[in-house]
């Protein structure tokens, strides 16, 4: 039954996105994000239905008289440089044929990034994505956080398999990256049904983070809340649901996880974190020896491991950071480009907020740049120890920001324009005040 849905759902769209494109980016980011056909058990576990969306966009995209300009702005810039360079230290690659499987996937979400900055340009559009993103992810965390209370705890919240949300800190660190966007939605609704609704969404999500053990996930909700409770505008009361709710998770959770928690502060005993710390050294000392274009995709070998990590005997790990992963894959420029995507991002936001203030029109935009700026706090967090350089959602997110600074600059300098216009005409009526109609001109009507 959930196959038929799916691909009910999948092919009833296709009309609607060869009539507006931008309905077939909603769609890839539904499919691709939240994988809803890895939910069922028969032939669309494996049917391509991504392929299938993408194609029609992309012809969608073709035809449209739709405005499909790609914006030129910092981000997209830096953007279009770190995937050049990611193509660049591929043909430099250590294993070629591993490398080509790996570039086809993160080309894939590369183009659809490039695809969604082209075609989502409206408020409305804006807001779309991000809710798409949000129901994606939340699906996962509203179940993980219901299975969390069932089971007190014990059993691990895992992610939909074959996807980059499968492993059980990966679905934690995507769950906590959707909280902050889950509050935007609050700022924007009016009706006490939906809030309370999303509040109690947020929790179950934040249950799920903490019934998947992740320590990264942990500290990752550590700086995020504190990010969190700096922008907000209601400090008081999300102080009260942070402090309430954090600490009520905590005691609810049994004690492996207090256990496995506590091992942070003992990091050095700590046989998973030692692995780590291996491949980060792995990752820079492959780095040292190719600092342009490092050792492309997919350099988790033995041979590689043997030759950079400082201990051989352990077994060949990824990066399981995005700083290292950049780093050890495309070199000490890979990772540059990279850092510099997220400090561009970063300012983007910022430019909205600094513009937007006090503007009611434009408080949307302001709390979107920093719920998106709270959420991208928590994925540099976490991320530091998992290996999700290419995970598509902050791309998305990126996407968001940025088409929220076109929109909202285009406007701004619309209105600057009118109000210029304006200004023009009154000083001209009011020159024509104070200069009335020389003698020449009234000797010219009396003839008359």
């Amino acid at each position: 039954m959930r196959d038929i849905l799916v691909t009910l759902i999948v092919f009833g769209s296709l009309p609607f996105i060869f009539k507006r494109p931008y309905i077939g980016v909603l769609m890839w980011v539904w499919i691709s994000v939240m994988n809803p056909h890895t939910q069922g058990w028969g032939f669309a576990t494996s049917f391509p239905f991504a392929a299938i969306i993408a194609a029609v966009t992309m012809a969608s995209l073709l035809f449209t008289k739709e405005s499909k300009n790609l914006p030129l702005t910092p981000v997209t810039l830096v953007l279009i440089a770190f995937v050049l360079w990611m193509n660049v230290s591929t043909v430099f690659a250590f294993h070629p044929e591993e490398t080509f499987i790996q570039w086809q996937k993160v080309m894939k979400i590369m183009l659809m990034t490039f695809v969604t900055l082209m075609l989502i340009k409206t408020k409305q559009q804006i807001h779309l994505l991000v809710v798409v993103v949000i129901i994606s992810l939340a699906f996962y965390g509203v179940k993980g956080g219901i299975f969390t209370i069932k089971s007190g705890g014990v059993d691990l919240v895992w992610g939909p398999a074959g996807t980059f949300i499968q492993g059980n800190n990966e679905l934690a660190l995507a769950l906590i990256m959707t909280i902050p966007l889950m509050h935007y939605l609050q700022m924007i609704y009016r009706n006490m049904w939906v809030r309370h609704g999303l509040t109690i969404a947020m929790l179950l999500c934040a249950a799920a983070a903490f019934g998947s053990h992740s320590r990264g996930a942990l500290l990752a909700i550590a700086a995020m809340s504190a990010f969190l409770w700096l922008k907000s505008r209601q400090k008081v009361s999300l102080g009260l649901l942070l402090v309430l709710a954090i600490p009520l998770l905590v005691t609810f959770m049994p004690e492996k996880w207090s256990e496995r928690m506590d091992s942070i502060n003992t990091y050095e005993m700590d046989g998973s974190v030692q692995g780590r710390f291996n491949a980060w050294w792995m990752a820079f000392n492959l780095a040292s020896d190719y600092p342009l274009t490092g050792g492309g995709f997919e350099v988790t070998t033995r041979e590689l491991f043997n030759r950079y990590a400082p201990d051989i005997l352990d077994i060949p790990r990824a990066a399981h950071s995005i700083y290292f992963q950049a780093l050890g894959e495309h070199g000490f420029v890979g990772l540059a480009l990279y850092l510099l995507l997220g400090i561009v991002t970063w300012k983007t936001g910022s430019w909205i907020i600094r513009n937007t203030a006090n503007m009611e029109e434009y408080r949307w935009a302001s709390n979107l740049a920093t719920m998106i700026q709270v959420s991208l706090v928590g994925f540099a967090t976490g991320g530091a120890f998992l290996s999700l350089l290419y995970f598509d959602v902050p791309y998305y997110l990126m996407s968001a920001m940025v088409a929220t600074r076109v929109l909202v600059e285009k406007e701004l300098k619309e209105k600057a324009v009118s109000v210029s216009n304006e200004k023009g005409k009154g000083s001209q009526r009011q020159f024509g005040k104070l200069n009335p109609p020389g003698p020449a001109s009234i000797i010219r009507k009396s003839s008359e």
